[in-house]
């Protein structure tokens, strides 16, 4: 990536689950370390330091595992996605991965990872879930700030496509029904003003990649955030899916994906879609086939229709699993925000 006029991106990264900690590991590359000069090119890994500010909002509704326990137990906003944004934005990412990301094996905290306790702890201290967030991540020399999207404690409700009600991300999640409408509750849940003040000052935000519903939606439904990214000047952008997802997304297209998102956030919010086109290894697709997901259709035109200009390309990694390749998913949509 050529270097452009010392120009330095304000980005806001919204999601959950694996997508969003994955996303954050690429863009942080160029992202200054904290204490240095941010155009010190030495700084972000001999690449420019095209963001001056990194900023994620994380979904808070997972009440399963670990995270449904402290959140039950606690009383507290569940940890487990933004601990792993924690770790994907911190400096010593390989040894606080292996530490964040430890499971006790046996006794009372049995399946309890060592990064929710963390949070936990300095919630307990702080008295504050967005205070405990920001604490940490200036102990672990993070590049960018976390912000939950909401600080109330939010239950996800869906109703499928039999008109029954399902509560809670685990049981929607598990269930066999196609989703057609999910919800809040309280339907008043609001964002933190450091999250809305971001999104205001953006030079770039990105959706994605993450479950359609339980990691990207979800977010949407916080009152005052998809409001403000249609407000947004920034170069907005949906990072679509590489598979689709049993009992989230099961056959749906790109431009499905996105109709889904636009429904649930009443107003238009993107200006791209990053889709991937190129193929992928026949292996890959029978070892996902056995999970019930399939590569996501490009239907390309249909997303124009929307009002989405689609950028295509090869954006998976095929590895054990597959995953995006956040180095080319980062470079991709910080020179589309520098194009304009």
């Amino acid at each position: 990536m050529s270097k452009p006029d010392s120009k330095q991106l304000r980005v806001v990264a919204i999601g959950g689950g694996t997508g969003l900690s994955t996303l954050l590991r690429g863009l942080k590359r160029y992202v200054a370390a904290p204490g240095t000069k941010p155009l010190s090119p030495e700084n972000c890994s001999n690449i420019p330091c095209l963001i001056r500010e990194l900023s994620a909002i994380v979904t808070v509704t997972d009440d399963g595992g670990s995270s449904g326990r402290l959140r039950e137990d606690l009383n507290m906003l569940p940890p487990g996605d933004v601990r792993n944004c924690m770790v994907a934005l911190s400096e010593d990412e390989h040894m606080l991965s292996r530490l964040f990301q430890h499971r006790f094996a046996s006794g009372d905290l049995q399946g309890h990872s060592f990064g929710n306790l963390f949070l936990a702890a300095l919630t307990g201290i702080t008295g504050d879930f967005a205070q405990a967030v920001q604490t940490s991540s200036q102990i672990l020399a993070t590049r960018g700030r976390i912000y939950p999207s909401t600080t109330s404690y939010a239950t996800l409700a869906a109703q499928m496509d039999d008109g029954s009600l399902v509560y809670g991300e685990t049981n929607i999640t598990a269930s066999k029904r196609s989703i057609v409408e999910l919800m809040l509750e309280p339907a008043d849940a609001g964002p933190l003003p450091e999250s809305l003040e971001a999104i205001a000052n953006a030079d770039l935000i990105t959706l994605g990649p993450g479950s359609l519903y339980t990691s990207l939606i979800t977010n949407l439904l916080v009152r005052g955030i998809p409001e403000a990214l249609a407000a947004s000047k920034a170069t907005r952008v949906y990072i679509c899916n590489l598979m689709t997802q049993a009992n989230e997304s099961l056959g749906l297209t790109a431009s499905q994906h996105i109709e889904k998102i636009l429904d649930h956030a009443g107003a238009q919010i993107f200006d791209y879609a990053l889709v991937n086109i190129a193929p992928l290894r026949r292996e890959t697709i029978v070892q996902y086939a056995r999970e019930g997901q399939e590569p996501i259709e490009a239907d390309l035109e249909r997303i124009r229709s929307l009002g989405v200009e689609p950028i295509t390309g090869n954006f998976a990694h095929e590895g054990e699993v597959l995953r995006h390749s956040y180095e080319h998913v980062a470079e991709t949509v910080l020179q589309l925000a520098l194009k304009r």
